[in-house]
């Protein structure tokens, strides 16, 4: 454990002062390590009111949510957590499947005597989000899911066989030795593909992602996440089949030159009530190529 803190420590530092255009949050944002059965969850926290709960994806982290989130905390309390096995959250050797990171937010949630959230999530977090709306639905009162479907949730077969997303079937021991000490290698694939500009992800946001990736077991972790899809589409099915459609509001944005308005199609398939937003000028990475039209679409859904 002191090892992995001085790592962190490192990592932040070094990011820090090479000028990262990933900004820190600020001062006013209390960090903190939220205690799971397993493991620790970096928790960002800050704002009074209602409160709204923001989940990254992968080659990400929480820090991607700095615009929103000193947005937000105007008039709200805004909590940003970093995903199991993801940036300074622990690395435990299992529970990767959605179902159970749901279970981890109700852990940071609990631990912060929050009962109801906002909920924003983009990729990963789109997943993880999912799950805890389905089995928590009194707790979500509105939701914004970004630019990823679910496992199992509409045409999720179809869109498997899409050849840029070969990775969700990448992993293992060899796959990991491959990408040792090549994190950014394997990264700049995702960044530079799922892109409408590459050049509006920067080089310093690169590094301090890539940094945060080469922490020993961050890329065992980020294979995980995708090994664990498909008990995430039978989990998924299941909810809807028990418990039917969601039924609070949910946006579902999508970048232009990415899902766009596919978004809100998938979508339909397992909410009832879906407002639908295009992100222009944007691929996948919708905080790095257009954050002031995120930022928009984002507060004024949740006014």
């Amino acid at each position: 454990m002191l090892m992995r803190i001085i790592a962190c420590a490192a990592v932040l530092i070094a990011t820090q002062s090479a000028g990262a255009a990933v900004k820190p949050f600020p001062p006013s944002f209390e960090m903190r390590e939220v205690q799971t059965s397993d493991g620790t969850i970096h928790v960002r926290v800050a704002g009074t009111g209602p409160a709204v709960l923001m989940l990254h994806g992968y080659g990400e982290t929480g820090d991607m949510w700095e615009p929103l989130a000193v947005e937000m905390v105007k008039h709200h309390t805004v909590i940003v957590p970093d995903l199991r096995g993801m940036g300074l959250s622990s690395h435990p050797a299992g529970g990767y499947d959605k179902k159970n990171q749901a279970g981890d937010v109700e852990t940071v949630l609990r631990s912060l005597n929050v009962g109801s959230v906002d909920l924003v999530t983009h990729d990963i977090g789109n997943m993880v989000g999912f799950a805890f709306a389905a089995q928590h639905p009194e707790q979500v009162s509105r939701f914004v899911i970004i630019d990823a479907p679910a496992p199992g949730v509409g045409p999720w077969e179809e869109i498997l066989k899409n050849p840029l997303l070969w990775h969700f079937r990448f992993g293992g021991p060899d796959m990991e030795r491959l990408v040792a000490g090549r994190e950014r290698i394997y990264l700049d694939r995702f960044w530079n593909e799922f892109s409408a500009d590459p050049s509006r992800f920067d080089e310093a946001s690169r590094e301090h992602y890539a940094a945060l990736y080469a922490l020993p077991g961050a890329m065992h972790s980020g294979f995980a996440q995708f090994a664990a899809f498909d008990q995430d589409a039978i989990d998924n099915k299941a909810f809807l089949e028990t418990s039917g459609k969601l039924k609070m509001p949910v946006l579902a944005l999508g970048g232009e030159k990415s899902f766009g308005l596919q978004m809100a199609a998938v979508m339909r398939f397992a909410a009832d009530n879906v407002a639908e937003g295009v992100i222009p000028h944007s691929g996948h990475w919708i905080m790095e190529e257009n954050p002031e039209a995120t930022v928009k679409a984002v507060t004024t859904f949740l006014k």
